[in-house]
């Protein structure tokens, strides 16, 4: 028998770490025409039972889960995150929010694998049912990834209102798992591949949530060069940066015309072991101003200030450029699963947003033609920078919020499922 722990309130059923866990993307492309948001409901006035968020894995999962914590808490709704082991430092993030650990897993290759896949999922269902009978939730909210595979999976067998929140463009592999028999589907993005049929009516279109670090700039109005003035460039690449633009980058700067390489005030993320190569690859540039780091605490103020960034486009990374509006130049992570990145950048690209190069194309010699072109015409980030804008959903954990507690305690909530929940059953 797992032994009691003062963080972890479930055992014996619950041990003190979860299992390893990882997301992934997939499906076949679909269009879908998003519901509009329902009409925002009242803070909760009484207490009510608890809601639980599901996430884990990765900060693209748990940062849109904290933010609706943090919206859910304002109104007066108690909340519980159910993650794996990876959580964990997350969840100790998120003040008053209790968090719990349950087993999760990716599919592993082989007969063997999938049996050792089945029984710890198997695990983590119970672990997550055994919570449910505890804390008797009125909702459970699904980030994607598979570490919310089980609470999600409980919560079906239990009869609970489930909410699904999917970031990108594509549906998720688990997402995708576990649409059917769902009350709502909430989106980001207007058009998402991969969507089941059965799930149309269920969608409505939150946005995707950032921090609220991001969303205090979003009136920090775009102001694109002046002739002749300085261009500020930031260059991002994720948590660990990316070493594709600490090589390509510095090269095309060199191709620019020396006049435009003396404008440019660069702030650009690279990998701590990449620091000492690209501070010499910019030696003897003439680029205005470097700023190199691994890690950029003022990340918000630094977007706010940008005339164009250069990043990946992972989910949040979208999220956060169009809360901002900022026009930025896309380069797909190419490994991503199912390219879920190339689909969120070309949904933007595509709307006059931001301009899409795929990782084979982004070399020095495509990267400097198209910088010289925008900046000989800064009316281009202009305009791309309010279609950002435009994109941009500054309320969307409001928005999530609000559908989750309609889901929860509004009226036809308990008409979204077609039986009681287990502990229902027993009274």
């Amino acid at each position: 028998m797992i032994p009691a722990s003062p963080d972890n309130d479930l055992a014996p059923v619950l041990g003190r770490d979860g299992g390893p866990a990882s997301e992934g993307l997939g499906g076949s492309t679909s269009r879908l025409d998003a519901v509009m948001r329902p009409d925002p409901l009242p803070r909760v006035t009484s207490k009510p039972a608890p809601v639980m968020l599901a996430a884990g894995g990765t900060g693209g999962h748990l940062f849109p889960a904290e933010a609706l914590a943090r919206e859910l808490l304002a109104r007066g709704q108690p909340v519980l995150l159910i993650s794996d082991r990876r959580g964990r430092a997350f969840g100790d993030a998120m003040l008053g929010v209790p968090h719990h650990r349950v087993y999760a897993a990716t599919l592993e290759p082989g007969v063997l694998g999938a049996l050792r896949t089945l029984v710890t999922l198997g695990i983590g269902v119970v672990q997550a049912l055994w919570l449910m009978v505890r804390k008797k939730p009125a909702a459970v909210v699904g980030f994607g990834g598979y570490p919310s595979l089980p609470t999600v999976m409980a919560a079906r067998l239990a009869g609970v209102s489930v909410i699904l929140h999917e970031q990108n463009a594509v549906l998720g592999r688990a997402n995708r798992w576990m649409a059917r028999g769902v009350s709502r589907l909430a989106i980001s993005f207007p058009t998402v591949a991969g969507m089941p049929d059965s799930c149309r009516d269920l969608c409505v279109r939150t946005g995707n949530p950032v921090r609220s670090e991001i969303a205090a700039v979003r009136d920090s109005f775009y102001a694109p060069p002046d002739e002749g003035g300085p261009v500020r460039l930031l260059v991002m690449g994720g948590s660990q940066g990316a070493r594709v633009f600490s090589e390509v980058v510095p090269a095309a700067l060199a191709l620019l015309p020396v006049a435009s390489r003396a404008r440019l005030v660069v702030s650009q993320q690279c990998r701590p072991e990449d620091l000492e190569r690209v501070t010499a690859a910019y030696e003897g540039l003439g680029v205005g101003a470097v700023d190199l780091s691994s890690f950029f605490q003022d990340v918000p103020a630094r977007l706010a200030g940008a005339h164009l960034v250069m990043c990946r486009a992972g989910a949040s990374t979208m999220a956060e450029l169009t809360t901002v509006g900022r026009p930025a130049i896309l380069v797909p992570y190419p490994y991503a699963t199912d390219d879920h990145q190339t689909a969120n950048a070309r949904a933007l690209a595509e709307a006059g947003g931001a301009w899409l190069m795929a990782q084979p194309d982004f070399t020095p010699q495509e990267l400097a033609e198209r910088l010289e072109s925008l900046l000989a015409q800064p009316a281009d980030l202009t305009l791309a920078a309010a279609v950002a804008r435009g994109w941009g959903a500054s309320d969307a954990a409001q928005r999530l919020a609000d559908t989750v507690i309609e889901a929860a305690h509004g009226p036809g909530s308990g008409a979204n499922r077609n039986h009681r929940t287990i502990w229902e059953a027993a009274e």
